[in-house]
C-alpha cells in the first residue's frame, strides 16, 4: 500500500514510540542509573523497527533512513526531536502525569490515523512496534533499589501505564 501521509502525521507517527519510552521511563522511579537504562531502552527499541520491520513501509518511513547517509538520518531524527520538543511545550508538560496523558493522547490519534490510511498489517505492526518500546522500557531497570540492585523489575506505575498504552494502540503485549 503506497499511502502519503502529510509532513504533521509523519512526525505523528514517528514521535509516538518516542513520547511512549519518555512516558515510561518516567512511570517508576528508577533513580539516575535506571533511567539512563530506559532512556537507552528506549532508543534502541524505537530503532529496532528498521530491522524487525523490514517489510514495512510505514515503519521504515518514519524512521531515519542511515542508507541516506548518516547526516540525512540525524536531519531527520533532529526534525523529530524538534517536533516532540515544541509538542510538549505547547501542550504544557509539566509533571510525569503530563506527559503518561501526552502518550496516550498520541497513541490515540495515531491509532485514528494509522487505522483510516494503513493497510491492516502495517497497522498491527506499527501498534506491535510502538507497544514493544514500553515493553522494553519497563523492564530495563528495577525500581525501587539501590544503586540498580534489588527492588521490583516491574512496578505498578509502569504497569498501569503499560495497561494504559497497550488499550490505546489496541495491541496486545508479549508478556503479562
Amino acid at each position: 500500500m503506497n499511502t502519503t501521509y502529510s509532513e504533521a502525521e509523519l512526525h505523528l507517527l514517528a514521535g509516538v514510540p518516542h513520547m511512549i519510552g519518555s512516558a515510561m521511563a518516567m512511570a517508576g522511579k528508577s533513580g539516575f542509573i535506571g533511567t539512563g537504562k530506559e532512556m537507552f531502552a528506549s532508543a534502541k527499541s524505537v530503532l529496532a523497527g528498521v530491522k524487525d520491520y523490514p517489510n514495512n513501509s510505514l515503519i521504515q518511513q518514519v524512521l531515519p533512513n542511515v542508507e541516506d547517509g548518516a547526516g540525512a538520518a540525524m536531519g531527520e531524527a533532529k526534525k523529530t526531536r524538534e517536533w516532540l520538543s515544541t509538542r510538549i511545550k505547547d501542550k504544557s508538560v509539566a509533571s510525569r502525569e503530563d506527559m503518561q496523558a501526552l502518550a496516550i493522547e498520541d497513541c490515540r490519534s495515531a491509532v485514528a490515523l494509522i487505522d483510516a490510511k494503513a493497510s491492516p498489517s502495517e497497522a498491527a505492526e506499527y501498534k506491535q512496534w510502538a507497544l514493544s518500546v514500553a515493553e522494553n522500557v519497563a523492564m530495563a531497570a528495577s525500581e525501587g533499589g539501590f544503586l540498580g540492585f534489588g527492588g521490583e523489575q516491574f512496578s505498578e506505575p509502569e504497569q498501569k501505564l503499560l495497561a494504559e498504552i497497550e488499550t490505546a494502540l489496541g495491541a496486545t503485549r508479549s508478556f503479562v
